[in-house]
């Protein structure tokens, strides 16, 4: 995976687990990937090192994979979205759109 699929990846996962982190976390973590600002330049407006914020940004990353890792919802609506695209190309029926989703889960 590179670099711009794991933004990606990680941008997804804030958005399904966002309400789950600090608003300290959400910060900066917006200022870093929707913002674009450095370490450096998030330290500077919150008055703390560049270390500081790299170690916390890295922590909420972390955080936001190990929730992933255990409530799997991200992959299982993207799961449910791959199904709906199938059945919306006529590759199956209701029924077996149906019961694959329910197979999963």
């Amino acid at each position: 995976m590179n670099n711009i699929e794991k933004t990606i990846e990680i941008t997804e996962l804030y958005d399904y687990y966002k309400e789950l982190l600090t608003e300290k976390q959400k910060h900066y973590f917006e200022l870093y990937f929707f913002e674009d600002l450095t370490f450096q330049e998030i330290g500077e407006e919150a008055g703390v090192s560049r270390a500081a914020i790299h170690d916390s940004i890295s922590k909420t990353v972390n955080t936001l994979e190990d929730i992933e890792t255990k409530l799997k919802l991200k992959v299982k609506a993207d799961f449910i979205k791959d199904k709906i695209g199938e059945y919306k190309q006529a590759k199956i029926d209701v029924n077996t759109l149906i019961s694959s989703i329910e197979g999963e889960f």
